[in-house]
Protein backbone atom coordinates (compact mmCIF):
# COMPACT_ATOMS: atom_id res chain seq x y z
CA UNK A 1 0.00 0.00 0.00
CA UNK A 2 2.92 2.30 0.62
CA UNK A 3 4.38 2.12 -2.81
CA UNK A 4 0.88 2.70 -4.32
CA UNK A 5 0.62 5.70 -2.41
CA UNK A 6 4.26 6.88 -2.99
CA UNK A 7 3.79 6.62 -6.78
CA UNK A 8 -0.37 7.67 -7.24
CA UNK A 9 1.06 11.30 -4.83
CA UNK A 10 4.20 11.36 -7.27
CA UNK A 11 1.74 11.31 -10.15
CA UNK A 12 -0.20 13.84 -8.65
CA UNK A 13 2.17 16.39 -8.10
CA UNK A 14 4.07 15.61 -11.24
CA UNK A 15 0.96 17.46 -13.17
CA UNK A 16 -0.04 19.66 -9.98
CA UNK A 17 4.02 21.09 -9.21
CA UNK A 18 3.84 24.81 -10.16
CA UNK A 19 7.20 24.09 -11.81
CA UNK A 20 6.20 22.15 -13.91
CA UNK A 21 3.67 23.69 -14.91
CA UNK A 22 3.89 23.07 -19.13
CA UNK A 23 1.47 20.23 -18.08
CA UNK A 24 -1.29 22.87 -16.67
CA UNK A 25 -0.52 24.95 -19.75
CA UNK A 26 -1.35 22.16 -22.08
CA UNK A 27 -4.86 21.50 -19.88
CA UNK A 28 -5.47 24.87 -19.92
CA UNK A 29 -5.45 24.80 -23.86
CA UNK A 30 -6.99 21.29 -24.18
CA UNK A 31 -9.87 22.25 -22.41
CA UNK A 32 -10.83 25.97 -22.54
CA UNK A 33 -12.53 25.17 -25.79
CA UNK A 34 -15.32 23.04 -23.34
CA UNK A 35 -18.52 24.16 -20.94
CA UNK A 36 -18.92 22.47 -18.23
CA UNK A 37 -22.00 20.71 -19.51
CA UNK A 38 -19.09 19.09 -22.04
CA UNK A 39 -17.50 17.57 -18.52
CA UNK A 40 -17.64 13.72 -20.29
CA UNK A 41 -16.07 15.25 -23.25
CA UNK A 42 -13.09 16.53 -21.53
CA UNK A 43 -12.53 13.64 -18.90
CA UNK A 44 -12.12 11.45 -22.29
CA UNK A 45 -9.64 14.17 -23.20
CA UNK A 46 -7.78 13.97 -20.14
CA UNK A 47 -7.77 9.94 -20.10
CA UNK A 48 -6.66 9.86 -23.39
CA UNK A 49 -3.71 12.00 -22.41
CA UNK A 50 -3.10 10.08 -19.68
CA UNK A 51 -2.71 6.87 -21.92
CA UNK A 52 -0.55 8.93 -24.18
CA UNK A 53 2.02 9.78 -21.14
CA UNK A 54 1.93 6.43 -20.20
CA UNK A 55 2.72 4.90 -23.23
CA UNK A 56 6.51 6.63 -23.14
CA UNK A 57 6.84 6.48 -19.76
CA UNK A 58 6.44 2.61 -20.04
CA UNK A 59 8.10 2.47 -23.20
CA UNK A 60 11.19 4.06 -21.66
CA UNK A 61 11.22 2.26 -18.39
CA UNK A 62 11.64 -0.72 -20.02
CA UNK A 63 14.43 0.43 -22.13
CA UNK A 64 12.97 0.41 -25.62
CA UNK A 65 12.60 3.71 -26.27
CA UNK A 66 15.27 6.63 -26.08
CA UNK A 67 14.64 10.05 -27.08
CA UNK A 68 17.34 12.99 -26.59
CA UNK A 69 16.01 15.09 -23.76
CA UNK A 70 16.32 18.63 -25.05
CA UNK A 71 14.26 17.74 -28.05
CA UNK A 72 11.49 16.63 -26.02
CA UNK A 73 11.99 19.78 -23.57
CA UNK A 74 11.69 21.51 -26.99
CA UNK A 75 8.45 19.61 -28.35
CA UNK A 76 6.78 19.86 -24.84
CA UNK A 77 5.93 23.36 -25.26
CA UNK A 78 5.50 23.08 -29.16
CA UNK A 79 2.35 20.65 -28.50
CA UNK A 80 1.25 23.65 -25.99
CA UNK A 81 1.72 26.28 -28.91
CA UNK A 82 -0.04 24.34 -31.69
CA UNK A 83 -3.19 23.60 -29.57
CA UNK A 84 -3.34 27.04 -28.62
CA UNK A 85 -3.33 28.10 -32.18
CA UNK A 86 -5.67 25.86 -33.15
CA UNK A 87 -7.99 27.42 -30.69
CA UNK A 88 -7.31 31.03 -31.59
CA UNK A 89 -7.55 29.90 -35.15
CA UNK A 90 -10.88 27.92 -34.43
CA UNK A 91 -12.29 30.07 -31.47
CA UNK A 92 -15.75 31.04 -33.19
CA UNK A 93 -16.61 27.03 -33.82
CA UNK A 94 -15.24 27.01 -30.40
CA UNK A 95 -15.42 22.69 -29.69
CA UNK A 96 -18.28 22.28 -32.38
CA UNK A 97 -16.53 19.84 -34.56
CA UNK A 98 -13.18 19.59 -32.85
CA UNK A 99 -13.45 16.50 -30.68
CA UNK A 100 -11.49 14.15 -33.31
CA UNK A 101 -8.64 16.59 -33.77
CA UNK A 102 -8.81 17.38 -29.29
CA UNK A 103 -8.13 13.52 -29.10
CA UNK A 104 -5.49 13.33 -31.04
CA UNK A 105 -3.48 16.06 -29.99
CA UNK A 106 -4.36 14.60 -26.13
CA UNK A 107 -3.19 11.31 -26.79
CA UNK A 108 -0.47 12.32 -29.39
CA UNK A 109 0.81 14.84 -27.13
CA UNK A 110 0.46 13.08 -24.54
CA UNK A 111 3.13 10.99 -25.40
CA UNK A 112 5.26 13.87 -26.25
CA UNK A 113 4.53 14.77 -22.57
CA UNK A 114 5.49 11.17 -21.10
CA UNK A 115 8.89 11.50 -22.79
CA UNK A 116 9.57 14.76 -20.55
CA UNK A 117 9.67 12.42 -17.52
CA UNK A 118 10.89 9.25 -18.78
CA UNK A 119 14.23 9.69 -17.63
CA UNK A 120 13.64 10.73 -14.23
CA UNK A 121 11.19 7.87 -13.77
CA UNK A 122 13.35 5.55 -14.66
CA UNK A 123 16.01 6.43 -12.20
CA UNK A 124 13.56 6.30 -9.44
CA UNK A 125 12.32 3.03 -10.48
CA UNK A 126 15.88 1.74 -11.14
CA UNK A 127 16.41 -1.82 -12.38
CA UNK A 128 13.52 -3.34 -10.68
CA UNK A 129 12.02 -5.66 -12.57
CA UNK A 130 8.21 -4.96 -11.31
CA UNK A 131 7.71 -1.51 -13.27
CA UNK A 132 4.32 -1.71 -14.51
CA UNK A 133 2.56 -1.50 -11.19
CA UNK A 134 4.57 2.10 -10.43
CA UNK A 135 3.43 2.66 -14.27
CA UNK A 136 -0.38 2.07 -12.98
CA UNK A 137 -0.19 4.06 -9.73
CA UNK A 138 1.85 6.54 -11.17
CA UNK A 139 -0.40 7.06 -13.88
CA UNK A 140 -4.03 7.15 -11.43
CA UNK A 141 -2.61 9.90 -9.88
CA UNK A 142 -2.09 11.71 -12.93
CA UNK A 143 -5.19 11.70 -14.14
CA UNK A 144 -6.40 12.53 -10.31
CA UNK A 145 -4.51 15.43 -10.62
CA UNK A 146 -5.37 16.42 -14.18
CA UNK A 147 -9.19 15.94 -13.64
CA UNK A 148 -8.81 18.69 -10.70
CA UNK A 149 -7.15 21.12 -13.16
CA UNK A 150 -9.45 20.53 -15.78
CA UNK A 151 -12.87 20.79 -12.96
CA UNK A 152 -11.26 24.38 -11.95
CA UNK A 153 -10.61 25.53 -15.91
CA UNK A 154 -14.03 24.47 -16.62
CA UNK A 155 -15.46 26.23 -13.42
CA UNK A 156 -13.01 29.33 -14.56
CA UNK A 157 -14.94 29.31 -17.92
CA UNK A 158 -18.01 29.06 -16.95
CA UNK A 159 -17.75 31.49 -13.67
CA UNK A 160 -15.97 34.16 -16.61
CA UNK A 161 -18.56 33.40 -19.32
CA UNK A 162 -21.41 33.83 -16.86
CA UNK A 163 -20.71 35.84 -14.09
CA UNK A 164 -18.81 38.67 -15.93
CA UNK A 165 -20.51 37.90 -19.51
CA UNK A 166 -17.52 37.17 -21.43
CA UNK A 167 -18.71 35.33 -24.50
CA UNK A 168 -17.55 32.02 -25.37
CA UNK A 169 -15.21 32.62 -28.53
CA UNK A 170 -13.30 35.38 -26.21
CA UNK A 171 -12.62 33.27 -23.55
CA UNK A 172 -10.86 31.01 -25.72
CA UNK A 173 -9.16 33.33 -27.83
CA UNK A 174 -7.64 35.10 -23.90
CA UNK A 175 -7.21 31.97 -22.59
CA UNK A 176 -5.72 30.24 -25.05
CA UNK A 177 -3.19 33.51 -26.51
CA UNK A 178 -1.89 33.87 -22.71
CA UNK A 179 -0.89 30.23 -22.78
CA UNK A 180 0.57 30.62 -26.29
CA UNK A 181 2.75 33.77 -24.71
CA UNK A 182 4.24 31.27 -22.37
CA UNK A 183 4.86 28.01 -24.85
CA UNK A 184 6.75 30.64 -27.05
CA UNK A 185 9.32 31.82 -24.56
CA UNK A 186 9.39 27.95 -23.02
CA UNK A 187 10.16 27.23 -26.75
CA UNK A 188 12.76 29.80 -26.99
CA UNK A 189 14.16 29.26 -23.42
CA UNK A 190 14.90 25.25 -24.75
CA UNK A 191 15.94 25.59 -28.46
CA UNK A 192 17.92 22.48 -29.07
CA UNK A 193 19.85 23.70 -31.96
Amino acid sequence: MNDFIYYFKLGLFHVLDIRAYDHILFLIVLAVVYQFKQWKKVLWLVTLFTIGHSITLALSAYGILNVRADLVEFLIPLTIFITGLMNVLTAKKASVGKENQNLFFALFFGLIHGLGFSNYFKMMIGKTSEKFLPLVEFALGVEAAQIIIIALILLVGSLVQSVFGVNRRDWILVASSIVIGFAFQMMIDRVFW
